[in-house]
């Protein structure tokens, strides 16, 4: 945005907030300034902290039983699930861990097509994305069309474009493409999931050549249980990209899953 642009903007500001008052989009508390939370709904948020896996960057327990003889989880540490079955990634950076608050902000986001909400979804994505050497190709997790023209917009999309401009990297807004329609994968569990979305994302013919040898920092609103990841970095790779990181606003962790098999439902796809 140019200065004089935001000149403009700060300009209409009072008389934006005269129209519509600013508040809380979780609890319709007043606020002082748009595109915020309340206080109260701030501390509702779950913000990923460290000891981090290394790999995948899921929280570690920080305790002498977890970490090892040293008695604490110290950087390279990798969780047991990355141990077991190491990821193709380079990383997971997730502003938050998926709870009723962050839950409720992207139901409003995506379902209840709130897309000024975006900016800030973003805000707290890029505090957690690390600082990227050199170009990096920004790529949403696709939609199928159909998908697309009943919701009118891929939220995954609309974040990409913004942390794309905020990074000063390039977007490639469909860089991926859904193949086949799937169904919605929530309530699936993790296998259903992963079959479900098997060979249905792919790139696109008109960016091979883009994506070979690129680094690729794919982007989404929740990750579940990495099903459709999975599927967008196998597509990455068949296209020879380079390094893959993911970036998303909230993302499920293994106790969250757990639950969810046991009868509550899976985040909305």
């Amino acid at each position: 945005m140019t200065t004089t642009a935001m000149a403009e903007a700060l300009s209409l500001t009072p008389l934006i907030d005269l129209v519509f008052p600013p508040r809380c989009p979780l609890c319709g508390e007043a606020l002082a300034s748009q595109g915020g939370l309340c206080a109260a709904c701030w501390s509702k948020l779950a913000i990923p902290g460290d000891p981090a896996c290394a790999r995948c960057q899921r929280p570690l327990p920080d305790s002498a039983e977890a970490a090892g003889a040293d008695g604490a989880a110290g950087e390279g540490s990798v969780c047991a699930p990355c141990m077991a079955n190491p990821p193709r990634h380079q990383g997971i950076a997730a502003a938050t861990l998926y709870n009723e608050a962050s839950r409720n902000l992207v139901l409003a986001f995506k379902r209840g097509r709130r897309i000024a909400l975006a900016g800030l979804l973003v805000r707290l994505m890029l505090q957690r994305i690390p600082a990227l050497e050199g170009e990096w190709l920004v790529v949403p997790v696709p939609l199928h069309r159909w998908r697309l023209w009943a919701r009118g917009f891929n939220q995954s999309a609309l974040l990409a474009g913004r942390i794309a401009a905020a990074l000063s990297q390039p977007l490639l807004v469909d860089g991926l493409v859904r193949t086949r329609r799937t169904r919605t994968l929530g309530g699936l569990g993790l296998r259903a999931r992963a079959a479900e979305v098997a060979g249905a994302i792919a790139p696109h013919r008109r960016h091979l050549a883009r994506l070979r040898g690129a680094n690729v920092l794919l982007v989404d609103d929740v990750l579940t249980t990495g099903a459709t990841s999975d599927a967008c970095i196998k597509a990455l790779r068949k296209a020879g990209a380079g390094q893959v990181r993911i970036a998303c606003f909230a993302r499920v962790l293994d106790t969250a899953l757990d639950q969810a098999q046991r009868g509550s439902d899976f985040p909305p796809a």
